[in-house]
């Protein structure tokens, strides 16, 4: 449209579709995943930023550091991976060892291209090494999130979100790669028409980010994979030039540095999270109020039960609905937790104790069936002697019934329905103990 380049086209109009398109991706209405939008963002303000200070340089005669773009530049690509995954999965919450991960496979794969394409890459590409590194970024940037971006599409069958996407970072790249080769032919035009494609590629990935999509479930190993992959790699490099001093510059040596570094904060929260969901799981098969596990244990206990010999027992405490009445739940909870306290002292090694809900425990035996009587007389002799409340002496009995496993017993819904019956015989007779299943 202008014969000439001119401050307010190509400086301030340019770069101001750039910002506009990240604060559009930023606020799009139909995306809810917020780190998704806030990387897409931050690539395509930091992609403006850097064309705002290459612009700059060619106006005006005070330039800025010319390596500023490229490390704008440079930071597009890590940042657009991670938008492109998190944009084109599953909306899951964040974890901190995403953020790593991510990290990890962008500093190991710029160690890993710098260390092994810089040397080449000098003999025939002119400038300094640190030139020379991003002229070698810029391509292979291009096709790893052109890769990337057409994997996760294919999988997805083609929806809208996913195809405009692919179709900005393809436009994207083209541009790139086109930039690239004429610069390299020095036929290269400041202000031409095919810088628009940058622009164009820009407005699409924010674009897609307005169109409702389907996203995939981004399988973990994979990412497992590229992680530890990233840190061999960052290492041996590290090991080479360790072995060959002053071979790669200094400043190729960083990334391989800051990706051992971040792997070790990784294994650290991998730990502490593997951790925490043990203990969660503990949690969720524990009663709250006992300490002992809960009826969700019990029942996965009976799985293993039913194929071994061993003895069922269901207890349910005899005055206790009359304790809990008269002296209240508080009271009721405290003599529940002494109940289990001797409960689980009078118990052989190997046998497990579950609060089942209320007053009601079950317990697993394994062995054969007079063991299992023996473990249920010890239980009831555990309650023979009063309990020291703050409201005075208490005294409790208890009501058992015991199965053992055998073959008329071929499932654990069998097992239980026997040793509840029999506890509810006891209960109704002032039996103590009723057997079945001997």
């Amino acid at each position: 449209m202008f014969s000439n380049p001119t401050i307010a086209t190509d400086l301030i109009l340019y770069n101001a579709v750039a910002f506009l398109a990240a604060t559009s991706a930023l606020r799009a209405p139909t995306f809810n995943d917020y780190w998704a939008k806030f990387s897409i963002f931050l690539a395509i303000a930091l992609w403006g930023l850097g064309s705002t200070i290459s612009t700059w340089n060619t106006f005006f005669g005070f330039d800025l550091p010319n390596f500023l773009p490229d490390l704008c530049y440079g930071f597009f690509y890590p940042l657009i991976c991670f938008g492109v995954i998190r944009t084109l999965t599953f909306n899951r919450k964040l974890i901190s060892l995403e953020l790593f991960d991510t990290a990890i496979i962008a500093l190991g794969a710029t160690s890993v291209i710098a260390s092994l394409l810089l040397k080449p890459a000098m003999l025939h590409f002119e400038g300094s090494a640190f030139s020379v590194f991003f002229a070698i970024l810029y391509p292979v940037g291009d096709v790893v999130i052109v890769g990337l971006t057409l994997a996760l599409t294919l999988q997805q069958r083609f929806n809208g979100r996913a195809l405009v996407f692919l179709v900005g970072i393809t436009t994207f790249a083209a541009s790139d790669l086109y930039f690239l080769w004429i610069s390299n032919n020095h036929s290269y035009q400041f202000a031409a028409i095919t810088d628009d494609g940058w622009l164009i590629a820009l407005c699409l990935i924010s674009t897609s980010l307005w169109i409702s999509g389907g996203e995939i479930e981004l399988k973990e190993r994979l990412n497992n994979f590229a992680t530890t992959l990233s840190l061999l790699l960052s290492s041996l490099i590290l090991a080479l030039s360790a072995l060959r001093p002053n071979y790669f510059p200094s400043f190729v040596l960083i990334p391989g540095f800051a990706t051992i570094l971040l792997a070790f904060f990784r294994m650290a929260l991998a730990i502490r999270d593997a951790k925490q969901i043990s203990e969660e799981r503990e949690l969720a098969r524990t009663d709250e109020l006992t300490g002992l596990p809960n009826r969700r244990r019990f029942l996965a206990e009976l799985d293993l039960l039913i194929r071994r010999q061993g003895t069922l027992l269901i207890l349910d405490l005899n005055g206790f609905k009359s304790v809990n009445d008269r002296y209240g739940h508080e009271i009721g909870d405290l003599l529940l937790r002494q109940v289990a306290a001797r409960f689980l002292r009078a118990l052989p090694n190997g046998a497990l104790i579950a609060r089942l809900g209320g007053d009601e425990f079950g317990v697993v035996i394994y062995g054969p069936p007079n063991q299992g009587r023996e473990a249920a007389l010890a239980l009831r002799s555990t309650l023979t002697y009063p309990f020291v409340l703050p409201v005075g002496e208490v005294s409790v009995g208890v009501s058992i019934g015991a199965c053992s496993n055998n073959e008329a017993i071929r499932s654990k819904e069998d097992l239980l329905r026997a040793a509840d019956s029999a506890m509810y015989e006891a209960k109704r007779g002032d039996l103590g103990l009723v057997e079945r299943g001997k």
